[in-house]
């Protein structure tokens, strides 16, 4: 097992990439934290957990406040001991055109969507990270995978997503660079298009298009992002640290 004894904490968990991340890490023997603003979602990825023999605990908090994230953290640490892994799952869209007109009326994004998507993928990414690390320091050592996006290179209608996955490529490259000394690596993915509930919404005529932008012509199943997980949370990514490493199907090699 290649988590073997291994505490992880996993943001998001509920759904989609983060669950499937979650099963992931406690087959292959960690014990996972799982994270999630939706509860009943969360608490049935514990259930699942167990039921294939796993352990698991539920731990709510909102990343985007400091004192939730700081007490998830220390209560993840009391129950087990330690935290040697954190996922940042956790991320939201508020999509809408940075300017948009209209006739003679120019719109504008709302501060809230902005405000938003900035709060949760980028400061709630930096709060976790910030009360992850204190117990990683301690024990010289610690994996941290933070998540950022094919959309961080541009898309249409999300200057605000855009833009938190950006800034989420700046903090791994630093966060790598100020933890290294303390045996901590910070590594970051961004992922292309994954067949979760998100994308499911996608009407099919846009889906088909955004299909044929991706050479393997299909989109990833989350199982796919949850073994880049797995590595870079393994032993087997030791000298690995500040990297951003797209799992895409090759799109972003085209743009």
């Amino acid at each position: 097992m290649r988590l073997k004894d291994r505490v992880a904490l996993i943001t998001g968990a509920g759904r989609g990439i983060g669950r499937a991340t979650a099963l992931r890490f406690a087959a292959e023997g960690a014990r996972v934290a799982v994270n999630d603003v939706d509860e009943e979602a969360g608490r049935e990825a514990v259930a699942a957990i167990e039921q294939a023999g796993g352990e698991a605990i539920f731990v709510p908090a909102d990343v985007t406040d400091r004192a939730q994230v700081e007490a998830m953290v220390n209560h993840v640490v009391g129950r087990w001991g330690r935290l040697d892994i954190l996922i940042n799952n956790a991320g939201i869209t508020r999509d809408a055109l940075a300017v948009r007109v209209k006739g003679d009326e120019v719109h504008l994004m709302e501060e809230g969507a902005w405000d938003a998507v900035i709060d949760v993928n980028l400061k709630g990414t930096f709060l976790c990270a910030q009360a992850a690390a204190v117990p990683m320091i301690r024990r010289q050592y610690g994996k941290i995978v933070n998540t950022a996006s094919i959309g961080m290179l541009g898309n249409v209608g999300q200057a605000n997503y855009s833009a938190s996955k950006a800034g989420v490529v700046g903090l791994t490259r630093t966060l790598a660079l100020e933890l290294a000394r303390y045996g901590i690596n910070v590594n970051c993915i961004a992922p292309g298009a994954v067949e979760t509930r998100m994308t499911a919404a996608i009407p099919e005529k846009i889906k088909e298009g955004l299909l044929r932008r991706i050479p393997f012509r299909r989109m990833a199943a989350p199982e796919e992002v949850a073994a880049l997980h797995l590595f870079l949370a393994s032993d087997e990514a030791a000298y690995i640290t500040g990297q951003v490493i797209f799992i895409d199907g090759g799109m972003s090699v085209g743009l």
